[in-house]
């Protein structure tokens, strides 16, 4: 096709293979949506084509992928609110049939397979690096390791005793990421060892979670999606043996300073006893 329509907060070009969605970077925009900037999505991950009548003399166009086809929406696993959906483009209503057009012409690019879930992730997913503030630590991500790095404002006192983590996306079978728009929001880490049972996520060392300001939708779901990405790609990867790292164990003296400071802190504040305090204390400067 080669066109180009252009919405309400996106423009979509349509490829001979794909859709490129072009996001607008307005004021009016959604900050999910501008923080993405673009999803090109094959037709081959098409599950459906719809158009609509909208809000206010508008139509609406949307294309669904198939299940499994994009780590963003498996991610979110039902939980974005409509305005932030990324494959529906709003129109003027006097566009009804420049739309109906397009959408006629993706309906005839579905494929077979159109009406079962893809065996693997068709949509690029954000790139790393990533990072943003929850609540109770900052989330980091390099493309290989997830680290939470707790604040001693907002992590509870299990945390502070089980220290800073650092996953491997080798060590994870998935994520679950729950909307800071809930009133329990969070991101949760899902190591292929852990135990069977439920911890809350306040309480759980594989966890972050959500505040007013703190993990909105923008951030920390295109960070869930990259990670979930990483998780699958790697867990259909041929097993390579891991090369052995000199001094691989040991860690930044400052860093380690500054957590044997709050350390104290919590010691002084009575969140940790004596021995509980000598033990986490004797444990980070081992890892000099």
């Amino acid at each position: 096709m080669g066109d180009v329509l252009a919405g309400i907060h996106a423009t979509w070009e349509f490829d001979t293979d794909s859709v490129l969605i072009r996001f607008e970077r307005g004021i009016r925009t959604p900050k999910l949506l501008q923080s993405l900037r673009e999803r090109r999505i094959p037709h081959a991950a098409l599950s459906s084509v719809t158009l609509t009548p909208g809000k206010r003399d508008t139509v609406v166009l949307r294309v669904v992928p198939r299940p499994g086809a994009d780590p963003l929406l498996e991610a979110a696993s039902g939980q974005l609110k409509e305005g932030c959906a990324p494959y529906r483009l709003v129109l003027p209503a006097e566009r009804e049939l420049l739309a109906e057009y397009y959408a006629d012409e993706l309906r005839s690019c579905l494929g077979p397979a159109s009406d079962e879930p893809a065996d693997r992730f068709m949509v690029a997913a954000p790139e790393a690096p990533l990072q943003f503030k929850a609540y109770d630590g900052r989330a980091a991500f390099d493309g290989e390791r997830v680290s939470f790095r707790w604040f001693w404002t907002g992590a509870s006192s299990a945390k502070w005793k089980a220290g800073d983590q650092t996953y491997r996306v080798s060590e994870l079978a998935g994520i679950e990421w729950r909307s800071p728009e809930a009133l329990d929001g969070y991101l949760r880490l899902m190591p292929r060892a852990a135990e069977a049972g439920h911890v809350a996520a306040d309480q759980d060392p594989a966890a972050v979670v959500f505040g007013l300001g703190y993990g909105p939708v923008h951030e920390s779901l295109p960070f869930a999606a990259a990670v979930l990405e990483s998780v699958r790609r790697t867990q259909s990867a041929p097993a390579v043996p891991a090369p052995v790292l000199v001094n691989a164990g040991r860690r930044d003296p400052a860093d380690i300073a500054e957590r044997i400071h709050h350390l104290g802190e919590l010691h002084q504040a009575g969140l940790v006893t004596d021995d509980e305090y000598s033990a986490k204390k004797a444990e980070l400067l081992a890892e000099l």
